[in-house]
């Protein structure tokens, strides 16, 4: 019946040491020699994500960028994408400047910050990506992003996010990928409008796939889902609309889902 197991990375597929334990590779493995797509949702970027999917020899399209970049891991074939408008990636700029924001812009692949700061480089720590320090944002202020991202304390996001929901509506998708990140997409970009894509690019539909998440950021894709599962340590939010909640992303609970519903 399950055709697909679509997995967020973050306090998902990797445990607090950023590692995907053998046992739940070989689940994995195991999922994918009776059939099942194995793939990945993630609002990493493509170069951080293509990494965590090199480590299980996937060879699918992977959604990353919240869903707005949805790409061949191996050939990089382009399936879907969808871009901020520049005119909304001005405004945002504007806003950081005025507030002394911590924002980061995505670029052709490539992580833009202002400031070579703490908040840059543990983000480039955890995603295992390089940036590029560009002091002077408003040369690409009306060029359009496949992501732009505010990293500040929980307590200052949740100030912010109803604030820029305010100021641009339905234009963008507004969600927050951890308590200090507060990320900014196209608003046809979302994990579940991705998970619908991939599912009719393979002919069959959402409710023959399975989707695992934590966080905020995973709500739409875990509606979407014929089986939307979260983990163990996943938000409030996020277990009140799922359909099973697994083990914490330190128990294995990928590898847990995928006995239960697959193997």
């Amino acid at each position: 019946m399950y055709k697909m197991l679509m997995i967020d990375i973050d306090d998902t597929l990797l445990n607090d040491e950023r590692q995907i334990p053998d046992e739940t590779k070989e689940s994995l493995r195991l999922a994918a020699n009776k059939g099942v797509i194995v793939t990945l949702a993630t609002g990493r970027m493509f170069a951080s994500a293509k990494q965590v999917a090199a480590k299980l020899n996937l060879n699918v399209p992977i959604i990353t960028y919240q869903g707005a970049l949805v790409k061949n891991s191996l050939d990089d074939k382009v399936l879907y994408e969808r871009s901020v408008p520049g005119s909304i990636v001005r405004k945002l700029i504007e806003y950081a400047e005025s507030r002394s924001l911590h924002l980061q812009l995505y670029y052709n692949d490539e992580l833009l910050v202002k400031d070579d700061n703490e908040k840059a480089r543990e983000y480039s720590r955890i995603s295992n990506v390089p940036y590029r320090v560009l002091s002077d944002f408003s040369g690409l202020s009306d060029q359009p992003m496949l992501k732009l991202l505010f990293i500040e304390q929980p307590e200052e996001l949740d100030q912010i996010q109803p604030e820029l929901e305010e100021i641009f509506g339905k234009q963008v998708n507004i969600t927050k990928s951890k308590p200090h990140f507060l990320e900014i997409t196209n608003a046809e970009a979302t994990k579940g409008q991705a998970l619908k894509l991939l599912a009719r690019h393979y002919g069959f539909e959402p409710e023959n796939v399975i989707a695992i998440g934590d966080s905020w950021n995973d709500q739409d894709m875990i509606a979407a889902a014929g089986v939307g599962v979260a983990m163990g340590n996943a938000v409030p939010a996020l277990k009140q609309i799922a359909d099973y909640i697994t083990l914490t992303h330190n128990e294995q609970g990928v590898k847990h889902v995928i006995e239960k519903f697959i193997l």
